[in-house]
C-alpha cells in the first residue's frame, strides 16, 4: 500500500469521535461556567480600565475649556 495512503488513513482515526464515558459533575461544571465568566469579564474590566481614565480626563480638559470660552465671552 502506498506510504500516503496509509498515513492518511491512520490520521483519520484520530479525528473520529470517541464516548469517553466521564462524568462532570455540577460542581465541576459550575467551576468551569465560573473561571469563563471570570475570564472574560476580567478582560472587559481591563480594557475598561485602560481606556476610561484617558477618555474621562479628555471630557474633562474639554469641558474646562468650554467653561472657560464662555467665562470670556461673559465679561465683554
Amino acid at each position: 500500500m502506498n506510504k500516503s495512503i496509509l498515513f492518511l488513513m491512520s490520521s483519520f482515526l484520530f479525528l473520529i469521535p470517541l464516548s469517553s464515558h466521564a462524568y462532570i459533575g455540577p460542581g465541576m461544571g459550575g467551576g468551569v461556567i465560573a473561571i469563563t465568566l471570570g475570564f472574560i469579564g476580567a478582560i472587559f474590566l481591563a480594557l475598561f480600565g485602560i481606556l476610561y481614565y484617558p477618555i474621562k480626563r479628555a471630557f474633562k480638559k474639554r469641558g474646562d475649556k468650554e467653561k472657560e470660552s464662555k467665562k470670556l465671552i461673559n465679561k465683554d
